[in-house]
């Protein structure tokens, strides 16, 4: 299933990925951030730690790698990662997926 229309009007982020590679639309508040990633190619993400995130795939697929266990997640599967924890990712062409960041302002709104 495939994002509602109605969010292609929210904010893109201000993130190191090229939009040739990933979508992003976003709600952002003081007290968390909400993100809809479409990915346009396979991406891989570096080990790398933040404050607490949270996501579910909704079409696709995400590995995601943390204390050095390896899981892959599809459609209708949740994710949790605690704050602080070093996790790498690996996201395949096609996935779409919602993340829920405990940092508001992880990434700036482009427009």
């Amino acid at each position: 299933m495939a994002f509602a229309t109605f969010i292609d009007s929210f904010p893109s982020l201000d993130v190191p990925i090229p939009q040739t590679t990933v979508t992003t639309k976003a709600i952002a508040s003081d007290a968390g951030l909400v993100v809809f990633f479409t990915f346009h190619e396979d991406f891989e993400l570096p080990p790398h730690s933040h404050k607490g995130q949270w996501g579910t795939v909704v079409m696709g697929q995400i590995e995601l790698t943390m204390d050095g266990t390896s899981k892959v997640y599809g459609p209708g599967e949740s994710y949790d990662i605690p704050s602080g924890m070093v996790h790498s990712v690996k996201v395949k062409s096609g996935t779409q997926a919602i993340d829920v960041f405990e940092e508001g302002d992880r990434y700036g709104l482009k427009d």
